[in-house]
């Protein structure tokens, strides 16, 4: 199935981390805390300025983001089986480049 975000919203699905610390303690889930790092999966054509230009979006599709912290629940979705959120571009912090 196919998605496309509107406007300047990106479609992000969590890149998961290790269960285990380096020591080798094992974390639980009941305890661990949601990763903020993801994978961009799909973006939206832009942010719509009130003079009517649209403005791109920097991120696209494949980039490796770290994004914040939400503070009163997440526009999560399931989309085939597998589980995404949608955040606003001025949600994600870093580009992870390699």
């Amino acid at each position: 199935m196919g998605v496309r975000p509107l406007h300047d919203r990106v479609f992000v699905k969590r890149i998961d981390t290790p269960d285990t610390t380096k020591g080798g303690i094992i974390i639980p889930d009941s305890v661990a805390e949601k990763p903020l790092e993801g994978e961009v999966f799909a973006v939206g054509t832009g942010t719509i300025l009130p003079s009517g230009k649209i403005v791109p979006l920097s991120v696209k599709k494949g980039d490796r983001v770290l994004f914040a912290q939400q503070q009163y629940g997440e526009n999560e979705v399931t989309v085939d089986g597998e589980e995404y959120i949608i955040l606003d571009e001025r949600e994600i912090l870093v580009v992870i480049e390699s």
